[in-house]
């Protein structure tokens, strides 16, 4: 027999870990401050800061659209990571009050919501790993596609990828050599924009924050082949005046200072019977770089797969740092690619492509809430490192975390989450809630 008659109860019961780690960011707080609110003072039932905090928090539950509001309004954990009294407390915003709530805001609240964001994530690593404990800093940017499919405003066909979409732009700050790369910005932009559009203003951004909260740090930006310009590389070596290494295209002259490594990889590639690689450098200088000779480092590739034809692959990156061209591409380019799975994780197990406002700015609002979403699990995944969980995926760390069944019982002196005794997950579960403050009884 089976009776859904249980009062007081929810299936999100582990959610409460995602408050704590809020609160130890003061995300939510800073993010519903950059927002004005322009409604009639009388008229208000919700205020923006649980407007904002029903929407983060359910889009990390695994509720992305704001339909979802009306299967989540009387859900007592909801109530509860939203500030209310989970058994007494008045319901939960409607989906028609969180639809005006994403179309209220303005370019500037979302620009100063950006900047919040920004530095949480920035004064969050200050404040565990120290300021002087901080030697190395790594910038990653990288577009994505965020495919559309109705009549949003700015949304273009990219012959790219094939489709009509917005083109976002992703940004990733990695600590030391620590292996996790935290998100800390998420810009939409129209569906033609140029890979590079935006990324000096973000960079001259992130760079100055970086800088004020660790000082005695390096900082390397490391980019792909779209953003390689004249431009960006002058801000990169006379303004920021920062290491960087970012990837080029080929062109003639290039292919042609690549052609003798070339033959040598071709050889040994005959030779060996499998994919080789000779890497080597040269000093080139664009017609666009006005003369300016800057380091190129040379991959000459030829590819060899089972059944086809070996293939060419000359690779090109532009960088100031010094070192052997193997090291820097093998163990400092090409480590950029992990990028790629935090943008899978975003959308996939976020779904921050799930942008179907009409509105550009009701959109770049709903990614922006998606990102301070990731932001909460980076942090719950950041303090589960020492258990199973610690490389798991945000849809994972749902799974085997939040996804929890729960009784809530309310009394007039506190209130008790009664939650399963034989939890698969429960010492990692004990073990991240005393790490973000809970303290045994």
């Amino acid at each position: 027999m089976v009776n859904f008659d249980q009062p007081h109860s929810s299936s999100d019961g582990g959610a409460i870990l995602l408050k704590a780690c809020d609160e130890r960011l003061g995300l939510s707080e800073r993010l519903a401050k950059c927002i004005v609110d322009a409604r009639q003072a009388g008229k208000v039932e919700h205020s923006i800061r649980d407007l904002l905090r029903q929407r983060l928090f359910g889009i990390a539950c695994g509720y992305p659209d704001c339909n979802d509001a009306a299967r989540l309004a009387e859900e007592p954990i909801h109530k509860l990571l939203v500030g209310r009294d989970p058994v007494r407390g008045a319901d939960l915003a409607s989906q028609s009050t969180l639809s005006r709530f994403e179309n209220a805001p303005r370019r500037a609240d979302l620009y100063r919501m950006g900047e919040a964001l920004a530095e949480s994530v920035i004064e969050r690593h200050r404040r565990r790993l120290g300021t002087r404990k901080v030697k190395h800093v790594t910038i990653d940017l990288d577009p994505t596609d965020d495919p559309t499919h109705g009549g949003q405003q700015l949304t273009f066909f990219n012959g790219h990828y094939d489709t009509w979409c917005y083109l976002p732009m992703a940004g990733f700050l990695r600590f030391n050599r620590e292996a996790d790369q935290h998100l800390f910005c998420y810009v939409l932009r129209p569906g033609n924009a140029p890979a590079k559009q935006g990324a000096i203003g973000i960079l001259d951004r992130v760079i100055e924050r970086v800088r004020a909260a660790f000082p005695k740090a390096r900082i390397l930006v490391r980019l792909d082949g779209g953003f390689s310009g004249p431009e960006l590389l002058n801000f990169l070596e006379d303004d920021a005046k920062v290491d960087y290494i970012i990837g080029m295209a080929e062109n003639k002259v290039l292919k042609r200072r690549a052609r003798r490594r070339m033959g040598r990889a071709r050889r040994l590639s005959k030779r060996r019977g499998k994919t080789a690689n000779v890497f080597g450098e040269t000093r080139y200088a664009a017609k666009s770089w006005k003369g300016r000779k800057r380091r190129v480092l040379i991959k000459a590739e030829v590819v060899r797969l089972e059944g086809r034809e070996p293939k060419d692959n000359a690779r090109f990156v532009v960088t100031n740092l010094k070192g052997s061209p193997r090291h820097l591409y093998k163990k400092v380019y090409c480590y950029r690619g992990d990028i790629e799975n935090r943008i899978k994780e975003l959308h996939h197990g976020l779904e921050i492509d799930r942008t179907s406002c009409t509105d550009f700015m009701a959109n770049q609002l709903r990614v922006l809430l998606t990102s301070a979403a990731y932001v909460l699990m980076q942090e719950l995944r950041l303090s589960a490192r020492r258990g199973d969980c610690a490389r798991a995926q945000v849809s994972t760390l749902r799974e085997r975390l939040l996804k929890l069944g729960v009784w809530v019982e309310r009394s007039a002196r506190r209130i008790v989450l009664h939650l399963p005794q034989s939890f698969p997950y429960l010492d990692d579960w004990l073990r991240i809630a005393r790490s973000v403050g809970a303290a045994p009884v």
